[in-house]
């Protein structure tokens, strides 16, 4: 079962379409709840009461699912645990798409890959990783509301300390895959077969043409996020226009923006913070100079 994890604003979406064009696999949109439903069950709700660990995350209603059915499909488990009951979940999205495997694509989860793991030991993680100048200019144009953008430096710290992290982690997991999004963008059909050979996934060129019906996969978004927990109410056709270039074919004209987008302090503030993970992945340490073009 693929999970595609990664820091936000990494191309994981993109990824998720490709894999649910396939016949045999059906991704859902976000699902946010996993670690806590995992918590829950194993501290011993009911089913009742698991169910509104799921229900009570903003992007339920994404998922266009009725908690009853979830209900009432657990009660037919023979073992009420986290693994049969995650299972239960994803089963019953994979079979309103008429497909028979299932996946999932919540970003956030690349800090849960070994409590994900216990819980269901088929899972298997790919783990999307952008040149973190890009995500930081892609996480400023989404900054709603009066709240600042977040300081280069201080992403820089936070995109190095949560890759380092699912690294180490990464390692401690049975199966864990890292890709990189630029990878995926220039060299898209030999990756997208590396990645599914990954998940014993059959082969099939639709992954490539993907984005003929990524509008009718992304408009279950189609909805405004609720504000909660201090986050702002995110409007349906801001998430939507968030995501417009995944109804496109791989553009790398998405690549290194930050080149002629981020500034030479902001530049230079990411570098000091976080060169070396970006070195180390391969990705041009630039400078405040060379942004600008000088």
């Amino acid at each position: 079962m693929p999970f595609i994890v990664g820091v936000g604003r990494s191309g994981t979406t993109m990824l998720r379409l490709m894999l649910d064009a396939h016949p045999d696999l059906a991704i859902p949109p976000e699902t946010h709840f996993v670690p806590e439903l995992i918590d829950a069950i194993e501290a011993g709700a009911t089913p009742e009461q698991a169910v509104e660990t799921m229900t009570a995350v903003r992007q339920w209603g994404d998922l266009d699912t009725d908690p009853a059915d979830v209900v009432a499909r657990w009660k037919q488990l023979d073992e009420f645990a986290p693994g049969p009951a995650l299972r239960s979940f994803y089963e019953m999205y994979a079979e309103r798409q008429g497909k028979p495997r299932y996946g999932e694509k919540t970003p956030a989860y690349v800090k849960n890959m070994i409590k994900i793991e216990a819980a269901m030991p088929e899972a298997r993680f790919i783990h999307v990783i952008r040149d973190g100048r890009d995500v930081a200019l892609s996480r400023w144009k989404r900054t709603l509301g009066d709240k600042d953008p977040a300081p280069a430096g201080q992403v820089a710290e936070t995109w190095q300390r949560r890759i380092r992290r699912a690294q180490r982690h990464g390692r401690k997991v049975s199966h864990y895959l890292e890709l990189r999004y630029e990878d995926l963008v220039t060299d898209t059909e030999p990756n997208l077969h590396r990645i599914a050979d990954f998940l014993e996934l059959p082969w099939d060129p639709v992954m490539l043409r993907y984005y003929e019906h990524a509008a009718e996969r992304m408009a279950e978004m189609a909805r405004d996020l609720p504000a909660t927990d201090g986050k702002p109410t995110r409007p349906g056709e801001e998430r939507m226009q968030a995501h417009a270039m995944t109804q496109k074919p791989p553009d790398p004209s998405a690549m290194y923006r930050w080149k002629e987008k981020m500034s030479p302090e902001d530049v230079a503030a990411f570098d000091a913070a976080a060169g070396e993970l970006l070195s180390d992945l391969g990705y041009e340490v630039g400078t405040g100079t060379a942004a600008t073009g000088a």
